[in-house]
């Protein structure tokens, strides 16, 4: 009783100390991070990534989560494998993902509901097929995209 207490309390002090966020434990270990780029004209968002594993586990079935500063507009047309989740959010599966292997390119474009002068771009993994994900740095990215057509790299 006495090890489950304190593995109890390892994990509750691994919270607090984490900011707030749990790290899974006794699961497979995955390295998940996305890079691409995002530009905006006009009040549509053209965002492009490409997913990556650097390991060491194989990942079943991920999913990406974007979501913008600015509302998005009623109506959207999002590839397969997007959906509208939130009124500011898109989730994309990106399906399995090889250890030290890269996913399949995804594209996108949104329409604001407005036409702002710039909107925060943030994407995250919300679904990695029960992997642990010991580096959260490079799986979370926050882009400051400009209305002026320019591509911004994250």
């Amino acid at each position: 009783m006495r090890r489950v207490l304190a593995v109890w309390g390892a994990a509750l002090v691994a919270l607090v100390a984490g900011g707030g966020t749990a790290v899974a434990v006794g699961g497979p270990e995955a390295d998940l991070a996305y890079h691409g780029a995002a530009s905006l004209s006009g009040g549509q968002v053209d965002v492009r990534f490409t997913p990556r594993n650097d390991g060491p586990a194989a990942v079943p079935d991920a999913t990406v989560r974007l979501r913008w500063s600015e509302p998005l507009a009623d109506a959207q047309t999002l590839p397969t494998g997007c959906a509208r989740s939130e009124e500011r959010v898109v989730s994309c599966a990106v399906g399995a993902l090889a250890a030290d292997g890269v996913g399949e390119r995804v594209d996108l474009r949104v329409r604001l509901r407005g036409v702002p002068s710039e909107v925060l771009l943030e994407i995250d993994t919300v679904g990695n097929g029960g992997t642990v994900n010991g580096n959260r740095e490079n799986d979370r990215q926050r882009v400051l995209v400009l209305d002026s057509g320019d591509e911004y790299y994250f």
